[in-house]
């Protein structure tokens, strides 16, 4: 279960993830996060929250974000809020990004955290990538709903409606008890 404190590594990457705020904490308004991100480039791909705002202040470093279209470079002290169905993408491209992140609603984005980290911990992660498969659980079993931007929402949609359940009786879980001792 994400606390307040709560540090996550990932080995792979080097990046940081310290939980300023749960969703606990703040009765589902949001979850506030400190980052060290230390990997170069793209983690994941452009993608849309159908149901949650991002709110990013940059600390240290330089914050690149692509947000319709456009590439921005966030310096320290700069801040930016990437509302809800806006495709977007936010990455480091220099030595390293120090930034607090918060996400309102909450929803489960703190269990998901969790997840991606434990998931990565496990070698099922490999290059931050989690497969198709355990990516269309995730969609279709997590509160925070997030859409890749490049693949038609009603083809997701289809797809995770299809493959979810199935995923699901082959053991993936969109959260999984290991990690966050919650089961989704």
């Amino acid at each position: 279960m994400p606390s307040k404190g709560q540090i996550l590594r990932n080995p792979d990457t080097g990046d940081i993830y310290e939980f300023l705020e749960t969703a606990q904490d703040t009765h589902g308004q949001r979850v506030t996060i400190k980052m060290t991100l230390q990997s170069k480039g793209e983690l994941v791909p452009n993608h849309y929250h159908a149901l949650q705002d991002e709110h990013f202040e940059v600390i240290s470093g330089n914050l690149t974000i692509i947000l319709d279209g456009k590439k921005h470079i966030l310096t320290p002290g700069e801040k930016i809020t990437l509302p809800t169905n806006k495709p977007h993408n936010h990455y480091n491209e220099g030595e390293k990004v120090v930034f607090i992140q918060s996400i309102s609603p909450a929803l489960d984005f703190d269990y998901l955290l969790e997840n991606i980290i434990g998931l990565t911990i496990d070698g099922k992660m490999p290059n931050g990538k989690a497969g198709l498969v355990q990516e269309l659980v995730t969609l279709k079993y997590l509160d925070s709903k997030s859409y890749l931007a490049n693949i038609p929402q009603g083809l997701q949609i289809l797809l995770m409606n299809i493959v979810g359940p199935i995923g699901r009786m082959f053991g993936y879980r969109a959260i999984y008890k290991k990690y966050s001792g919650i089961e989704k």
